[in-house]
Order: C-alpha cells, then structure tokens, then sequence
C-alpha cells in the first residue's frame, strides 16, 4: 500500500512552505518567546487565508471537507518553524470531537469561525497535582435546571492565552472512574476566570493555570453525551497524536536539514566534520529515524481517516516513534554543533524545547507504551494506567 502524499497534497506543502520561509522560519517563535506577538498574528491570519485551517471542516460549515492524511502537509511544514499556537488542539482535537460528537448548534457556532481563523481551542484537562487518568478528574460540575455550576482550577493549560475557547474534563457524577465524566466547551470572552501564566521547558509554547470561581455556563455547552465525555475525549485524543506525530516529523526533518547544513560548513583538521565517520554515521541515523516516523506518521494519519481496525496502535505507535526519533536528533544536532549548539544565537535549543515538550504531551511516554501493548493484545485494556 502506498501512504505517500498526493500530488496536490505536496504542492499545497510548497505554498505553506514558501509563506513560512518568508515570514522567517523560526523567526516568529524567537519573537513570540519575547513576548512580541504581532509576527504571530500576522502568520495566523496568512495561514487561514491559505485554507489551512479550513481543510478538516465540512463543507457545510465552510471547511473544503477533507480528512486527516490533508493536514499532514501542514502539521509537518508547522513543526518545522517550530511555530507557536493552538493549530494543533484546534483543528485536530476540537474539530474531531465538535464533528463526531457536537450537537448542530455546537457545530453552526464553532467550525465556521475555526474555518476562518477566528476562533482557536486548547484542552484544560490537568488538575492540580493530578495525572491524565479519569480518577484525577475532580472538578465537579453541578447541572441545576438549564445550566452547569463549574468551580475549581485547571492547570498546564497550553496557550490559554491565545484560545477563544477552553475544552475541559469535569465530573458530572459521582465517583472516581470513566463514567460520571463531561466534556464541556467554556468560552473565554464570555466568562471571568483567573489566568496565571506558569514556566515551561519550551518558551514559545505558555502554559497556564486557570481557577474558575464558580461560574455558570449554559448545558448546552456539553459535548457529547451526559457522563459519557471520557470516551468522546478518547477520541480526540486519537486524532491529535496522529496529528502530532506529523508535526514532530516536521520537527525531525528541520534538525536533520540543520545538522547535514552545519556538517558541510564547520571545519576542524583541514576539512568539513561531515568527512568524519563519527558525524556522517549520527546524521544518517537521524535520516533514517526520520522516514520511519514519517511512514509511521502517514499511516496513522490514514489509519484514522479510514477508521482502519488497526488505528489504535498505529496512532499510538507512531507518537511513540516520532516523539524518541525527535528527542534524540535534536539531541544529537547539538553534539554536532559543538559548544555554539548551547547557545541562542542558533535554532538548535528551539527544537529541543520542542521536543521534550511533546513526548510527555497528554499523556506520559509510559502511558502510551501501555496502550500500545493493550491495542496490541498483549495486555488487558483494563490495566493500562493513565498518568
């Protein structure tokens, strides 16, 4: 079977591409680290006005209807300038259970303006202390008459800043399992909430801690059914690993592109370190780990367009792969660069931040290795932790 992109698919990679290069590559996340965000904005609003953000959305929403295997090019392109925002948590997470699992009025309010680049999601699900595993979801929400009572705090929320709205996990019933759990959509401008901004290994992705003291919000804000929003979440989840996978392989191949560049220039002894062994064998190491994430990354992206019986572990699997494929050739592109590879001046830190920023991302690296061994049948479902 052959998982390679279409032809139209790589030629809308090039216009992404070109638009990136020309706003500065990894310019906008050194000015967004500095708190200037103007840069931001402006790729923002030139990116929906390429349609990448329209292109999972139907058509009767204004979307042009596509599937997942259509947004590879543009994660791929996003992970390689390292580009903030909630690209990923919007177009992957939220369109995906909004579709799936939103009520008509739910979809008419949100996908049109996600279509036009004017409204973004991110995923409040951490609280404080806890895990990604249903028994640490404990903020209660109380249905009383047409609304919900929700109070509590959140934390680790990524760009909560930028997000027009918030998705979040709340307990909906008694006790401490799945069942009882809601996914509910909280709307930011309609709704007070304390936001304080917290520390994260990488700069260009803020991370926030939100405390809502209680607040009232409609029922209709619930996605999905009553009690049942840790299967809808399940969902999502699926999607925005695929989906991430396909942007670390972007990651990947920028440091690959950089570390090659480097070895070609940077001499010692008379001749380019490309020459020596020790440098030509690290980078075609990383070469090769970046095709098998890449291969990896399509057929999961296929598996779940297609809703192939495999797409559990596929999706699982190829996080996994891309996540460690990542982390060690950013790792090694800083060996190869030497002691200017610790340093700002160059992009190589970005790509490690990064890096470690995604492999333990909604869930840590040892909670998707069980999945992969539950999905795989080589353990029971039930065991599998969340952490």
């Amino acid at each position: 079977m052959d998982f390679s992109l279409s032809e139209e698919q790589e030629m809308f990679r090039g216009y992404v591409n070109k638009y990136l290069n020309n706003m500065g590559h990894t310019k906008v996340a050194r000015e967004f680290i500095k708190g200037e965000t103007e840069s931001y904005e402006t790729i923002v609003a030139g990116l929906a006005e390429l349609g990448c953000t329209s292109i999972n959305i139907p058509e009767e929403y204004g979307g042009m209807g596509l599937g997942a295997l259509d947004l590879v090019p543009v994660l791929e392109e996003l992970g390689r300038s390292v580009l903030p925002g909630l690209y990923l948590e919007t177009n992957s997470f939220a369109v995906t259970v909004l579709e799936r699992f939103g009520s008509e009025s739910q979809k008419q309010k949100y996908l049109p303006a996600i279509a036009e680049g004017t409204h973004t999601f991110s995923i409040a699900w951490l609280e404080p202390g806890g895990s990604y595993g249903p028994a640490d979801i404990q903020m209660m929400a109380s249905l009383e008459g047409d609304s919900i009572r929700l109070g509590g705090t959140k934390t680790l929320v990524p760009d909560a800043e930028l997000a027009s709205s918030l998705i979040l996990p709340v307990r909906t019933g008694r006790g401490s399992g799945e069942e009882g759990i809601s996914l509910v959509i909280l709307d930011l401008a309609d709704t007070d909430i304390a936001l304080q901004r917290q520390r994260n290994i990488d700069d260009s992705r803020h991370l926030a801690e939100i405390t809502l003291d209680p607040i009232r919000i409609s029922q209709e804000q619930i996605i999905g059914p009553l009690h049942k929003g840790w299967d809808v979440l399940q969902e999502g989840l699926l999607a925005v690993n695929a989906a991430l996978a396909s942007i670390m392989v972007g990651g990947v191949e920028a440091v690959v592109d950089m570390a090659a560049e480097y070895a070609k220039i940077r001499e010692q002894f008379g001749q380019p370190i490309g020459r020596f062994q020790a440098i030509k064998h690290k980078i075609v190491d990383m070469k090769v780990d970046l095709e098998i994430a890449r291969s990896l990354a399509y057929y999961a992206n296929w598996a779940l367009e297609n809703e192939a019986e495999d797409r559990v572990q596929a999706i699982v699997c190829a996080r996994l792969f891309a996540a460690e494929a990542y982390n060690k050739a950013a790792a090694d592109n800083i060996q190869i660069h030497g002691g200017i590879g610790f340093t700002e001046e160059i992009d190589c830190h970005l790509y490690v931040k990064r890096a470690r920023f995604y492999e333990n991302y909604l869930g840590s690296t040892q909670s998707y290795y069980e999945k992969a061994a539950a999905a795989l049948g080589w353990c029971e479902p039930e065991k599998v932790k969340q952490f």
